[in-house]
């Protein structure tokens, strides 16, 4: 049996045009003055290919770029085995009509799932704490940093406490900023991150790596740049968009029972803002936070003297005692979920909207 699609007007004036044969959406091409039409989902994530754009005689998919013959339906070379419906195709009367079962099947190749796609489980072992570096500077003449001396200083303490640690300086990362998937459609931000799947050089996978699978603490540095983190900050927050989307795509929790603290060093005030920020931000990635969770250090707007700002650091044992103290609470904090997993009244199990109902149940809604 055949569909009708329409006057063959309406297919030409563009490469790629959407259309539906019953409740099954397709893409029609125009290509050479030849037609074409593919089921109009891609096999990797279901982006829409009529959204898409033609590469010579491929549908480019919006979403990822996985690429599609555009009367075919095979996959680019090298991934033919990658490929969508196809249906039959023939103009009568001036109107474009499609057969109203596909040609062909859909098939995928053999795609082994990333490393991170695994399942979240927490091996066991003492609490393990990850540093985040987000100083950027001249690795080949590295200079005298306030806030990675002050995370040495509360990585040594975990340390001390018998806690699993390691340090993660982004500058030393190489990694692709976010590409904006989302902003394509939500569903387009996969987890892992599009850009962690597609190149196996992005070393961001460092982080996703530590924060779902390995840490109980994340203990964060940042300096203060014009009131704000530093710019690997926000670099590296970006890109954990698809950690937090899965709570609110998909109802999947990634990080659970992990704690986050916090600390803040620069030449200029704004102190609080700086914190509320991270706060905000890892609150919505699902971490929790110990009592006093951050500690700062500024000599104020006005203190324009960097190297004196430097030798206050050098000097202060306060600061120091500061960043222990903060480990020894984050660590506490971190072994205090992990005893609590597995009692009844544990917020364990779900997202967002198992949170509701917990809340509801417990009668403090």
């Amino acid at each position: 049996m055949w569909h009708d699609l329409g006057p063959i007007e309406h297919f030409t004036r563009q490469a790629l045009t959407a259309a539906t044969i019953g409740t099954l959406k397709v893409v029609v091409t125009h290509q050479a003055g030849a037609f074409g039409v593919l089921s109009g989902v891609c096999n990797h994530a279901g982006g829409s290919l009529a959204e898409g754009r033609l590469d010579g005689e491929y549908v480019v998919c919006p979403w990822h770029n996985w690429k599609y013959h555009c009367r075919t339906g095979q996959g680019e070379p090298g991934y033919e085995v990658d490929a969508v419906p196809r249906y039959d195709v023939k103009v009568e009367d001036g109107h474009l009509f499609a057969s109203s079962e596909p040609a062909t099947k859909r098939s995928r190749g053999d795609h082994p799932p990333h490393p991170l796609a695994r399942k979240v489980e927490r091996a066991p072992g003492p609490v393990r704490v990850v540093g985040i570096s987000t100083t950027n500077m001249d690795l080949a003449n590295p200079r005298f940093s306030t806030s990675d001396a002050l995370l040495a200083e509360a990585i040594g303490a975990a340390a001390a406490l018998g806690a699993e640690t390691q340090t993660i300086r982004l500058a030393e990362l190489k990694f692709r900023p976010c590409e904006g998937y989302y902003s394509k459609s939500a569903r387009a931000c996969t987890w892992p991150c599009s850009i962690t799947q597609m190149d196996p050089e992005d070393q961001m996978e460092r982080v996703y790596e530590a924060f779902v699978h390995w840490a109980d603490v994340i203990l964060l540095a940042t300096p203060i740049r014009w009131g704000n983190s530093g710019s690997l900050y926000y670099r590296m927050v970006e890109r954990l968009n698809c950690v937090q989307n899965q709570v609110t795509i998909a109802n999947r929790v990634l990080m659970r029972n992990k704690v986050a603290g916090f600390i803040i060093t620069g030449g200029q005030d704004n102190v609080q803002a700086v914190a509320g920020q991270l706060l905000g931000f890892f609150a919505e990635i699902g971490c929790q936070f110990p009592q006093f969770p951050y500690i700062a250090h500024s000599r104020g707007w006005s203190a324009e003297d960097m190297e004196r700002n430097i030798e206050v650091v050098q000097r202060s044992e306060e600061l120091r005692e500061a960043a222990r103290s903060l480990a020894a609470r984050a660590v506490d904090h971190a072994q205090l979920l992990l005893d609590h997993i597995g009692s009844p009244h544990a917020l364990s199990r779900g997202g967002r909207k198992a949170h509701r109902l917990v809340v509801k149940e417990l009668g403090t809604d």
